[in-house]
Formats: structure tokens, sequence, C-alpha cells
């Protein structure tokens, strides 16, 4: 599987990343969950993306990437969720680093991202400054940010983030819009538009139901390559429309194989692909939040 640099952050890692939600599900069985993320790193798939709020996601993680882990760029978030310590405080990143580094059962943190939380946020110094002293000790690679809208735009004015994870996707495309600090990584997230092609059996989400109603507006403007083949035509826009990586969730690794193949087959035609940013462009919707 092709790599890429992360950026100029002395990371590399795979095209395609294993977005590692589905992971953290009480229902796949631990048997389930190793054999996943075998199948990926047998693909190829050295970027695995966790966070705290993804249930069992990270402990999984800890115990299957035992003896491998020096082969995967492992990404997590912080800022949230440290029994006894207030969310997006100095102390809450700080314990929050420990935390990661403990329940993942390593001694660094590839990518750190503060985990979509709004520019008040990102204003505090205590947060910014807890973030670069992980750093400065080693137990953070590389600082970062994931989320979109304003707190994106916020973030992407501020020096101590050198990667960035924001949506990007087929009727998401605003990150693709905003200036990146020279050398700062991207990874693409919400690639498959969190399933939203599957329409009407997914509408109890609000998530869904506003990616659904985009993809309906768009869908008309769209070349039939587009029309007829969603799934492969989003993976191949995400994948080669500017981020150094997209990630995907699934807990079948019949599904991540199949995106594996469908961004192997390239970029879509400058011709295609000029005609999805154009349809987009109609709109500007803000990225989702």
């Amino acid at each position: 599987m092709q790599r890429r640099p992360l950026g100029d952050t002395g990371l590399h890692v795979s095209i395609l990343g294993l977005g590692a939600g589905p992971l953290g599900d009480p229902a796949l069985a631990e048997a389930d969950a190793e054999a996943l993320v075998l199948a990926a790193l047998g693909l190829g798939v050295t970027l695995i993306d966790t966070a705290p709020s993804y249930g069992a996601s990270e402990a999984r993680l800890g115990r299957i990437l035992r003896g491998r882990r020096d082969g995967v760029v492992l990404s997590t978030k912080l800022g949230y969720g440290v029994a006894g310590v207030p969310d997006w405080t100095g102390p809450c990143i700080t314990a929050g680093v420990e935390r990661a580094l403990r329940v993942l059962a390593t001694d660094r943190i590839d990518v750190a991202h503060l985990h979509s939380c709004p520019p008040e946020v990102l204003a505090r110094e205590e947060v910014l400054r807890a973030l670069e002293e992980a750093v400065r000790a080693g137990k953070v690679r590389v600082a970062a940010y994931s989320g979109d809208d304003a707190g994106l735009r916020a973030a992407l004015a501020l020096p101590v983030f050198r990667s960035f994870q924001a949506s990007v996707n087929l009727v998401d495309q605003e990150a693709l819009t905003r200036a990146r600090p020279q050398g700062a990584g991207l990874l693409g997230k919400r690639t498959l538009l969190n399933a939203a092609f599957a329409g009407e059996a997914a509408a109890g989400r609000p998530d869904v139901q506003e990616y659904w109603r985009r993809w309906l507006a768009l869908a008309p403007a769209l070349p039939r390559e587009v029309i007829d083949e969603p799934t492969a035509a989003a993976l191949r826009f995400a994948a080669y429309a500017g981020p150094d990586a997209v990630l995907v969730g699934t807990r079948r690794a019949e599904h991540l194989r199949a995106a594996a193949e469908a961004i192997a087959a390239g970029p879509l035609p400058r011709a295609v692909e000029a005609a999805v940013r154009e349809a987009w462009a109609r709109h500007r919707w803000p990225g989702m939040i």
C-alpha cells in the first residue's frame, strides 16, 4: 500500500488508515476485533486512529498491538474523559496523555489530537502549553487537532498543531479550501459520508441525515461514474484530494480490503474530480461538526 509523509512531521502513513471507532463496539467479539486489526496490518495499513470516546477501542488496540507497535502510527484524542479532572483544562491534557499511554500500552503517542473542541478552548494557554510539554517530553510525537468548521479554522492559526484531522468527502470539502501551515499534515475522516449512502436506513442520525441531504442536492450535477459507484468514487476522491491519508471505520475486514482496492485504482479522472469540486462549490456547505 502506498505510504506518504504526514506533512513534515517525520512520520509516514499508509494512504488508507483504520478508523478504530467500530473496534470499541461491545457487540464486537474480542477475536473479531483482533482479526480486523491483523487484516488491516496485512493489507499494509500502518495508520490507526482511535479515541477515549470509542469505548473499548484503545484498550483493545493496546492488547492487539503488543509486539507489533513499531509498525504502526497510532493516533488518539485528548481533552476529555479523564476521571476526576475537568475536561478541556491543562491538567486534563497532561493526565489524558498518561491515561492514553497506559491504556494503549505504549511509550509514545504518535499523533495526539485535541478532539473537536471549539475556538474558546483553543484560546486557553494552559491547554496548549500542556500539549507542548507532552511533545517536549517525547510522550507525544505530533500535536494535532481533529475537527471542522470554526474549531478547525481557529486551530489552523496556531503553531502548536503540526497535523489536522478533518472531514473530507464528496459533500464535505471545506477543509480542502483552508490553507494549512507550511509542512502540516492532514488526515481525512468521514470519507464515506458516515454511511449516508444507506439513505433512509440510517436516517435517524442527524449527521447521516445531513450528509444524505447534501448528497441528494449534489447528485444531479455529478458525473455518472460517481453516481453509479459512489463508495469507490468517494474513496478515490478523498484519498487524492489533498489529505496525506484517509480513515475508514469498519468492523469488517472485507470492507477495508474493498476500500484499499478502490484507492489503489488511483485518483478520479481529472474531469470527474473537477465536476465534484465544482458541484460542491455551488453550495459551499460548512464542515460537519
